[in-house]
């Protein structure tokens, strides 16, 4: 689907819904409320701008080390040729948050999130053992929350 032109209902959803959704059991209800729309009209444009690529994911973020777990960022240096089957492996594990591409030597960086330092230990030796390339394992000394809202 070619991207969505955002026009201004468009862009009050995405500015609500970005930190304020709702915890309702109807939260596109709500959400249509403070916009002045439907629950049928917010429904349909999010899936449309999920569609068209403009919402890349709808979710919660959770403080994971209050949930009792722990993560660590990576970095590998991949092969160009191999980025494709590389990224697979990664994006294989459920725990790995997110990735993304750097133009450096270590190209390919990505977070990674589980119950213990054993099982993130494993899960990189898995990907390791998988596509035959080493991780960088670099675990966080210090947290620094952000809060980012991308007004629209």
């Amino acid at each position: 689907m070619p991207q969505k032109k955002l026009d201004r209902l468009d862009r009050a959803i995405l500015n609500e819904i970005q930190s304020h959704f709702p915890i309702a059991e109807r939260p596109f209800q709500v959400v249509g409320e403070r916009v002045g729309a439907s629950e049928a009209e917010v429904l349909r444009r999010v899936q449309e701008m999920y569609e068209s690529g403009v919402i890349r994911r709808l979710g919660a973020n959770f403080t994971s080390r209050k949930l009792g777990y722990t993560s660590t960022l990576c970095a590998a240096q991949v092969p160009v040729e191999r980025l494709e089957e590389f990224v697979a492996e990664v994006n294989r594990h459920p725990g790995v948050t997110h990735n993304y591409l750097r133009r450096n030597e270590l190209n390919v960086w990505f977070t990674l999130i589980a119950e213990s330092q054993e099982r993130l230990k494993d899960i990189l030796a898995e990907i390791s053992r998988a596509t035959g390339i080493e991780i960088l394992s670099l675990p966080a000394k210090r947290i620094f929350k952000i809060k980012v809202d991308f007004p629209v």
